[in-house]
């Protein structure tokens, strides 16, 4: 069940080669309204950054996981930051670990394979940040039914 009391709605985790894409996601959510910890605008001068670290995947309901090949084989802090959110919630029940994938045809190895996320390669602006708000809603709401009917399936439809 998601932590109640939780300070922040996301908290992204991310390595330095992705920090555009961790920093665009980030102004995304909170231009949605959305309590966003970030590391760049967050860890600020005479913060304890381990401190931070533990703030971001204990008191935020769920972490973003910018996903690259830098993020997978370079992050060390970033490995321990999903992995210690998903133990949290290892069936997915609460929706808490969100992979982002950044980086065409980035591999989702091991337990990353197992949370639905999404992919905001190859999208103009608008249909990423469309995309990225629809996983988020979802992820909280945990359903995902479109606002429209779809088409009716039978007989002349096209």
């Amino acid at each position: 069940m998601t932590n109640i009391m939780a300070i922040y709605d996301f908290f992204i985790s991310y390595t330095k080669a992705d920090a555009r894409w961790a920093e665009w996601i980030a102004w995304q959510l909170e231009e949605s309204g959305y309590r966003v910890l970030f590391q760049t605008w967050d860890f600020v001068g005479g913060a304890n950054w381990i401190n931070s670290m533990q703030v971001g995947v204990t008191d935020s309901d769920r972490l973003i996981a910018v996903l690259s090949p830098d993020y997978l084989s370079n992050s060390k802090y970033g490995t321990a930051e999903w992995q210690a959110v998903w133990a949290q919630d290892p069936l997915g029940e609460d929706r808490k670990l969100l992979p982002v994938v950044v980086s065409p045809g980035c591999p989702r190895p091991g337990l990353l394979a197992g949370p639905v996320g999404c992919d905001l390669t190859g999208r103009d602006e608008e249909a990423a940040r469309e995309v990225l708000i629809n996983m988020v809603e979802s992820a909280i709401s945990g359903r995902a039914k479109p606002a429209i009917a779809p088409k009716f399936p039978g007989a002349s439809s096209k």
